[in-house]
């Protein structure tokens, strides 16, 4: 099969940064689904595993966290597909990912692909859906009910991958208010776009945003980037007894600082309950045929903002540097081999 993967941890720029090569096809075991990809979408995970995660010499490391492709095999185990069925998943950190022809993913941890999607459309959400709805409603535990009127959540970084999808749940789902933050005119119109009340500048002082905006304190804080940069302005800002969550790998913060508002802390990382095995796994393959739901519904629609073109080396490399360069806006999606 078609692959592209790296030996050696190197600058985006670099020949050999990543690398169009073969690899054997895979067979699949147990809960294991042979997955025919046919679209991946590119996330900041993948520029960080590709910038600190070595593989044993002579061994090459496939990324990719994100897919929509085709059943082509199931494992003895398997309940829950048969081949020929559209799927969608963002699969294991610790296997090989999905920039390749062919990959293996456990069934507990994929969805049945929205049926009015096409296949680079869908590519753009599992990873962000999983990680926004884990963070929301698993994490966070806010409402979908009465108990959210009056009660806001600000969401730093909202124009990116997971706060595209973040504020539509949360739009949608809840009766909070949703407040995003954008630097940019078109990441503020995107962030509009995609269902916030109101849009402030995480540039500015936050405290000072919030108040020209005129709203009270947040209940819910999610920071989605650059943590340690707004820490102490989100102690300052968050109400007390709120809940703030966050997902990125900040610099070190002083969580004391949250213990006179009585704020508790959340982290979200999608990958735990497939890294774990843990009893729950399979809640994933339910979030994302609740998300399947709701697109094929028209509540949410995809976060795809540029199709990069078929999955190769090249392409893959482009992807890797807009990513690098913290200009991201939505998903960037490719398709085909």
């Amino acid at each position: 099969m078609k692959a592209i993967a790296y030996q050696n941890n190197l600058p985006i720029a670099h020949a050999d940064a990543l690398v169009d090569i073969t690899l054997p096809d895979p067979v699949a075991a147990g809960h294991d689904l042979l997955v025919e990809v046919r679209a991946v979408s590119v996330n900041p995970v993948d520029v960080k595993v590709r910038a600190g995660a070595k593989p044993a010499d002579g061994e090459w490391k496939v990324l990719g966290w994100d897919a929509a492709g085709i059943v082509k095999a199931v494992g003895p185990d398997v309940t829950l597909f048969r081949p020929g069925d559209r799927v969608w998943y963002a699969g294991s950190i610790a296997r090989a990912g999905s920039n390749s022809e062919l990959q293996l993913v456990d069934e507990r941890i994929v969805g049945r692909m929205p049926q009015s999607l096409d296949f680079g459309a869908a590519a753009a959400l599992p990873l962000t859906s999983l990680t926004a709805w884990e963070l929301l409603f698993d994490r966070l535990e806010v409402p979908t009910d009465e108990r959210g009127e009056g009660k806001t959540l600000l969401v730093i970084g909202a124009a990116g991958g997971v706060g595209s999808i973040l504020v539509q749940l949360a739009r949608r789902l809840t009766r909070l208010t949703v407040v995003g933050t954008a630097s940019r005119p078109a990441t503020r119109d995107w962030v509009l776009e995609h269902g916030a009340h109101h849009v402030i500048d995480h540039g500015k002082p936050l405290a000072d945003e919030i108040q020209r905006a005129g709203l009270g304190a947040p209940d819910y804080v999610i920071s989605l980037t650059h943590t340690e940069q707004h820490f102490d302005q989100i102690v300052e800002i968050i109400a007390p007894q709120g809940k703030f969550g966050l997902i990125d790998d900040p610099a070190p913060i002083d969580v004391r600082k949250f213990k006179r508002k009585a704020v508790s802390l959340h982290w979200e990382l999608m990958f735990t309950r497939a890294l774990f095995s843990t009893p729950d796994m399979i809640r994933q393959h339910e979030i994302l045929n609740r998300v399947a739901d709701l697109i094929d519904a028209g509540t949410i629609r995809s976060t795809a903002n540029e199709n990069f073109g078929r999955i190769d080396a090249a392409n893959l490399k482009r992807a890797h540097a807009l990513i690098e360069s913290n200009r991201a806006q939505g998903k960037i999606v490719l398709a085909g081999f």
